[in-house]
């Protein structure tokens, strides 16, 4: 058995249809509990977002959300997007639709935990995420552990899917070998990573806001060429979502699959990843951040995403695969073939922009797919670091983080020259076991969330700029707060 079938094997262990339906579930249960949060706050959200208090300790609100979306907004954005359409039909751009909307209030459960329960490391800066509240929220230090050494590794993994996409896109757009574009990007990488998260964040509030808009403006341009075909598109995902199109009416089972695993692989809500950057804010209550990391939901998905499927479609260059038939290439299996002999991902997506606006598209993608990844792979890092901080009890030697640095690159290099099915397939390993262990945690330690809500909301109503007092609402183990 070679590498790609151990990966595969174990990618559908984790990925079970039952972590489908967790997802789903948790985000509607979430939704409910706090009365749709994500719909009713979305003025306070925009207000919050581009509040700029900071301190020695923490990051203003909108770096942490910088940060966050350095994270939600990468790869999975554009080539993401791509192999939803190519194995889950059309209908999953949908089912990455559903999973952000209803995941908008998971990520708003746990980026309030991780404000709640943060943590100064031993340079006095704030540290915190799923591992901290799981052992201060619920006392299980060996859970917490559990958590810990999974993100460190999902983190590599999920660093993997990036590097991958910016060598395959240079690769596509410029014919700049594999190993030439790995060399540059482990360089660079190298140097900013020993600047810590105060660099990490200074880059990502510049680089991801300026990514995104000149993004979504070529996506605009290239839907107003085919805007003819919008309404087309629109019908073709909900009918393939419901399975009722008579292409791909048989893949509705896939395309919920598919839209579930890459949306949360995309806006990350429940698997905890940006609950990392949230707690790294400076806030004067912990459900600020909380509106805020949920908001980036939105962004992610609901913007970016839709833009790239769009485009794709619109375009009709794509290729669709056939669930039922399994054991051979992905050639062999082809059920819509507008692109044959093209590997699903980015090069779908530069494909598309080509045929609207010729000798550009190519090389556009490729430079986008650059900061994308590029900024996402820094946010990864950050996320894995601050588990090795925790594992470290918060101060982690000058060694251990020098020696987890060159493993990070190590990993990161590995998937950069390997092919695109096996980091991926890594790179949902690595979300599905982070998904399973933070969903359940944040699951049995909804109640301090949903306190701080209503605590917040009580300061709101009476016109005050909500302060947080954990003591007032009966809460223990949260440290930074009380001090």
């Amino acid at each position: 058995m070679n590498i790609e079938s151990i990966v595969n094997t174990i990618l559908g262990v984790v990925w079970s249809p039952y972590l489908v339906v967790l997802c789903l579930l948790a985000g509607l249960y979430f939704s409910v509990r706090t009365r749709f949060i994500q719909l009713r706050a979305l003025p306070d959200m925009l207000h919050l977002m581009f509040r700029h208090e900071r301190s020695d300790a923490g990051v203003s609100p909108f770096q942490a959300l910088s940060l966050s979306l350095s994270s939600r907004v990468g790869v999975g954005n554009i080539a993401g997007v791509a192999m939803a359409i190519a194995f889950g039909g059309p209908g999953a751009i949908f089912w990455m639709w559903i999973v952000a909307f209803l995941g908008a209030s998971s990520a708003f459960i746990e980026s309030t935990l991780a404000q709640i329960y943060k943590d100064r490391d031993g340079k006095g800066q704030y540290r915190g995420g799923p591992a901290y509240y799981i052992e201060k929220g619920l006392g299980q230090r060996w859970y917490a552990v559990l958590f810990a050494l999974v993100t460190v590794l999902a983190g590599a993994m999920l660093a993997g899917t990036q590097s991958n996409a910016i060598t395959s896109a240079v690769n596509e757009a410029w014919d700049v070998p594999v190993a030439t574009t790995t060399t540059v990007l482990l360089v660079v990488l190298g140097a900013i990573l020993v600047g810590g998260v105060r660099r990490i964040a200074r880059v990502a509030e510049w680089v991801v806001p300026l990514m995104a808009v000149a993004y979504l403006l070529v996506a605009a341009l290239v839907m107003v060429f085919n805007a003819d075909k919008v309404p087309e598109v629109i019908m073709l995902v909900l009918r393939s979502a419901f399975g009722v199109d008579a292409a791909f009416g048989a893949m509705i089972g896939t395309a919920i699959q598919w839209g579930v695993r890459r949306g949360v692989l995309s806006n990350e809500a429940g698997m905890g990843s940006g609950a990392h950057p949230a707690a790294a804010a400076e806030v004067s209550h912990p459900v600020k951040q909380g509106l805020v990391q949920s908001f980036s939901v939105y962004i992610d998905t609901m913007v970016v995403c839709s833009a790239t499927a769009f485009l794709i479609l619109s375009t009709g260059l794509y290729n669709v695969y056939d669930p039922a038939v399994k054991g051979v290439p992905d050639e062999a299996r082809l059920l819509l073939g507008n692109l044959p002999g093209v590997e699903a991902g980015p090069r779908f997506v530069q494909h598309a922009v080509e045929s609207a606006l010729p000798g550009f598209g190519r090389s556009f993608v490729a430079l986008a797919i650059l900061p994308f990844a590029f900024t996402t792979i820094l946010a990864l890092y950050y996320m894995a670091e601050t588990n090795v901080s925790y594992l470290c009890r918060d101060r982690p030697g000058r060694v251990t983080i020098t020696a987890f640095q060159l493993l990070f690159l190590a990993a990161t290099g590995y998937s950069a020259i390997n092919t695109a099915t096996v980091a991926w397939a890594l790179g949902d390993i690595g979300v599905g076991m982070m998904s399973w262990l933070n969903i359940i945690a944040i699951l049995l330690l909804q109640k301090p969330a949903l306190a701080a809500l209503r605590d917040y909301e009580q300061q709101r109503h009476s016109k005050r700029d909500p302060l947080f007092n954990p003591q007032t609402i009966g809460m223990r183990n949260t440290r930074v707060w009380e001090s």
